[in-house]
């Protein structure tokens, strides 16, 4: 008879909102509750395919949280999986390896939290079943800088050996390295399937003797977490081959749309094909909801009052979106430049105090200098989650702060051509 679970990671239950908490009060309700709503549809899941079990690995909280809240919340729904006979496997990635959560909140006895010492606990199957192993191991501290596969134990002979763990594997881009390892040593390590996590983005490695499948977060959080979100619904057969079906889960999804301007006739024409746009990408979101963040870009002789009314074309797509109720504004960034700049056309006052900008001012010295300061003074004052929005290395701090200057300079001018009546 097969076994079957569903596989999954970074939850980050209850993980507090930053950037959207700020802008949209809505919005923010709506994904504050959303990590919640996603981790109840995850044990419906389980319910509705009887599974076997629910496999968790790591970072099921956001950080050293106390709150009782979460507590009961995930103490409800881990019973609904133990009266329903299907057991619970947790491990401790880096967000939440000091919760105390985990360690003072009393579970249904089908639910195994992994401790810092690995373990392999044997499923109770019945008669005539092939054997299945769970194998598993938490952070004991936020940080795992080396490898933590050799303190796993040897594979059980003739059992189905399942792996769960935490890892950055080689390393990716905007995650932390934790507990990396390598993916050709996951293959050979005798295990039939690795459940992973941490990687908020999903990855399927499939081998002749090992699955090794990092699902992604289930719900994303901002607008860096774009793109769907999913679980692995994983059903390993009689014959032990795997088979792996990715389920999208997720309440809200977060994306990027870019229109081009270029061809629009008037103010009304933008507004309908930004909306137009907007409409056609809700089409294809399996998601309840789609989070937008929108780039106009392209040239045309608006470009300044674009850039000017940002504020207003935004708020004319929020009301737009409201009347379906699952569209959702994040931001409105333009990198839209006037027709008299693709021709050369110096003759404007305007236009000669943005080449005196962009030549004597953005590029001299003495300016970089006085914007490295404050960005540095700047970044030294944000929490440490947040500082890499100034780049990660010299190299990319540089080609921000030209960015922002670009930016600024933009609107600058695009206020002043409105005074001016140009």
């Amino acid at each position: 008879m097969a076994y079957r679970f569903v596989h999954t990671a970074d939850i980050h239950l209850d993980s507090p909102l930053r950037t959207l908490a700020l802008r949209n009060p809505e919005l923010s309700d709506l994904i504050g509750l959303a990590t919640r709503r996603t981790f109840i549809r995850i044990v419906d899941l389980c319910l509705e395919e009887q599974v076997d079990a629910l496999l968790l690995a790591g970072d099921l909280y956001d950080g050293e949280q106390t709150s009782m809240k979460t507590a009961r919340f995930l103490a409800e729904q881990l019973r609904r999986l133990d009266e329903a006979g299907i057991q619970t496997f947790i491990i401790r990635g880096n967000h939440d390896a000091l919760s105390k959560i985990t360690s003072e909140l009393v579970m249904p006895e089908s639910v195994k939290i992994f401790g810092s010492q690995a373990e392999a606990v044997a499923v109770h199957r019945g008669a005539g079943q092939f054997p299945v192993v769970i194998h598993g191991l938490s952070f004991a501290k936020p940080h795992a800088p080396q490898s933590l596969l050799r303190h796993y134990p040897m594979p059980v002979p003739d059992a189905v050996n399942i792996g769960i763990m935490h890892t950055s594997l080689g390393g990716s881009e905007g995650h932390d390295r934790y507990a990396p390892c390598n993916l050709a040593d996951l293959h050979q390590s005798g295990f039939r399937y690795w459940a992973l996590g941490h990687i908020h983005k999903r990855s399927v490695a499939e081998g002749a003797a090992s699955t090794v499948v990092m699902p992604g977060m289930p719900q994303g959080r901002d607008i860096n977490e774009d793109g769907p979100k999913s679980v692995s619904l994983v059903t390993i057969r009689d014959d032990r081959s795997v088979i792996v079906d990715e389920r999208c889960i997720n309440v809200a999804q977060f994306e990027r749309l870019f229109i081009d301007v270029s061809d629009v006739a008037d103010w009304k024409a933008m507004i309908g094909k930004v909306s137009g746009g907007l409409e056609r990408l809700r089409s294809t979101i399996p998601a309840d909801h789609l989070v937008a963040r929108i780039q106009l870009h392209g040239s045309h002789e608006m470009a300044w009052r674009i850039r000017r009314e940002l504020d207003l074309i935004r708020t004319e797509l929020e009301t737009r979106g409201s009347a379906s109720g699952t569209i959702w504004i994040d931001k409105v960034h333009t990198s839209c430049i006037g027709a008299e700049d693709t021709e050369g056309n110096t003759g404007s006052a305007l236009s000669e105090l943005t080449s005196i900008i962009n030549a004597d001012v953005l590029g001299s010295a003495a300016y970089q200098q006085e914007i490295a300061a404050i960005a540095d003074e700047l970044r030294g004052q944000l929490p440490p989650e947040l500082r890499n929005i100034f780049g990660t290395d010299e190299t990319a701090f540089q080609d921000v702060l030209a960015g922002f200057a670009q930016e600024g300079s933009a609107n600058i001018v695009a206020l002043l051509r409105n005074t001016q009546g140009e």
